[in-house]
């Protein structure tokens, strides 16, 4: 392995550990990357890489830097991504799908010396752009533009060969951002050596190697994806099949069908939606070594119907963005349906309960702590809530879970309100706060159901006092607002209109009396 400024003992760069594998096997010749009718070898991919690395110390990126993505599925996030890491630099994939003013706080947040962008989202950075901060290098992915660098025109001129910065395992590789869980999204920092999990799951358990299929339907900016479609995937040997759009259930099966991956990851909803759909039946389908699930909890009910259309179990598991890879799983030859599975190679895992005891008895309840080489080293400026959750290696997850009597361990809920939603950390307050913004509404509350098929949706519930008659156009300005200022998955999907809020004779919200109320009730707007 080629690592510039100092002798490998000790030191690593995560791009290179990445890519060098693959010249050890000999596979320059080897497909990385399927992208539509495009393949990429990995000989292409080394050299594209060192072309995008040597073009960002062009234009003055260097280590440490920090560098925003909004850059969809395409081969050009693998060359930027491995390019800026093989610099020192590190990459900050965002969601595509952040709303204007998290993507200007994420911006000022990071301090980020550049953004990379494609061209679909080159507007809404312009609207935003008055209210960064740091004038950020612009590139653009695929279209030229006044004022911005083209990321083909400076590769093309840039050299193909390119040493790796060597840094010490603690040294920063990634960031990622958070779902935003207490109202705006926080900055986590992987380092270096978050590399080393990449062969727990993927490697040891699933077998992944040269001659496999990779197919995620959730993006790559989700840790999920990014860690299990990318890092080990590339590490591995393996093909990674790439769609840029939005995707759904039949752009799903298009891409199985076409591409015919060996293995499939999603999240239970879009397993729901393609069941639904009626599209699991295909040969295609039935030909998938592996299908993974994580982002929420699989319901029993959901994996029986896949296992009963398909032929092959899904593997539930567990993963934070603190961790970036999964945790817990279950295994191919022993699956507990219904649980997270066991701790993955390399894993250590603890419960502890209210008086900070390790729990050692089945079934009961207790925090859920995770120590692993993925593990981040710390949130970006937030040094209280830094030492909260980051103790020794462990991170405390805030998921309560108990496990049974043969070690499989079960999800039992968040330690507060917060709730998952589509693969996403949601918070009830900053929605409820959102609403309030209304000066028509006195009161907001937003509680999780559980729908016909086990998974949780947000429903609203609000009090309207001035409000007679109709409810049509109320809803319909109400829901313009939350789109318009929350990012999509943190809008609810049905309104319920209360003359008064629950209350206990001490005055708390009774939340749960909300929850019998919206999956008693059919009536409530739907948001579309």
């Amino acid at each position: 392995m080629s690592i510039a400024n100092g002798p490998e003992e000790n030191l690593i760069n995560m791009a290179e550990t990445i890519l060098a594998p693959s010249k050890f096997r000999g596979q320059d010749d080897d497909v990385a990357l399927i992208y539509n009718d495009e393949t990429v070898t990995y000989s292409q991919l080394w050299v594209r890489v060192n072309q995008a690395g040597n073009a960002f110390l062009e234009l003055g990126i260097s280590i440490g830097d920090r560098v925003i993505l909004m850059v969809r599925d395409t081969p050009a996030f693998f060359y930027v991504y491995l390019g800026l890491m093989k610099i020192g630099a590190v990459p900050i994939a965002i969601n595509l799908r952040l709303n204007p003013a998290d993507v200007a706080y994420t911006m000022n947040d990071s301090q980020a010396r550049a953004i990379i962008l494609d061209d679909v989202f080159f507007s809404g950075y312009q609207n935003i752009a008055k209210n960064v901060t740091l004038r950020s290098i612009i590139i653009n992915t695929d279209v030229e533009r006044r004022g911005s660098y083209y990321l083909p025109s400076i590769m093309e001129v840039a050299a193909s060969k390119l040493n790796a910065v060597a840094l010490k395992l603690e040294d920063p590789a990634f960031w990622m951002y958070s779902s935003g869980t207490t109202g705006k999204p926080k900055g986590v920092i992987h380092s270096q050596k978050s590399i080393l999990a990449s062969d727990n799951l993927m490697g040891q358990v699933l077998n992944v190697g040269p001659g496999d299929r990779i197919y995620g339907s959730s993006k790559l900016f989700f840790a999920f994806s990014l860690a299990h479609c990318f890092l080990a995937p590339i590490k591995l040997g393996a093909a990674v099949i790439l769609y840029p759009e939005w995707p759904d259930a039949e752009s799903v099966a298009t891409v199985v069908q076409k591409h015919k991956p060996t293995i499939l990851l999603s999240v239970p909803t879009f397993y729901r939606n393609m069941l639904r759909a009626g599209i699991v039946n295909k040969p295609e389908f039935k030909n998938v070594r592996y299908y993974l699930a994580a982002g929420e909890k699989l319901p029993k009910n959901l994996f029986d119907q896949w296992m009963e259309v398909t032929g092959r179990p899904i593997l539930d598991g567990i993963g934070a963005t603190e961790t970036c890879f999964l945790f817990l799983a279950n295994r191919p030859d022993n699956i507990s349906v219904g649980t997270c599975g066991v701790p993955t190679p390399g894993t250590e895992v603890k419960l502890v309960n209210n008086d900070g005891v390790i729990v050692t008895e089945p079934n009961i309840a207790g925090v859920l702590w995770v120590r692993m080489d993925s593990v981040a080293s710390s949130y970006w400026n937030m040094k209280e809530r830094t030492i909260e959750v980051f103790k020794d290696g462990w991170y405390c997850t805030n998921d309560m879970c108990t496990f049974n009597t043969s070690g499989y361990y079960e999800y039992q809920g968040r330690v507060d309100d917060i709730l998952k939603i589509s693969g996403q950390w949601v918070s009830p307050a900053e929605i409820e706060a959102e609403v309030l913004k209304n000066k028509a509404v006195s009161e907001a509350a937003i509680v999780g159901v559980l729908n016909e098929d086990g998974l949780i949706r947000l429903a609203l519930f609000i009090v309207v006092p001035g409000l007679s008659g109709p409810t049509e156009q109320f809803e319909k300005k109400l829901t313009s607002s939350l789109k318009a200022n929350l990012s999509i998955y943190k809008c609810p999907r049905r309104i319920y209109f209360l003359d008064e809020m629950p209350l206990t004779a001490t005055g708390k919200l009774q939340r749960f009396v909300l929850r019998d109320i919206a999956e008693s009730r059919q009536v409530g707007a739907v948001l579309k």
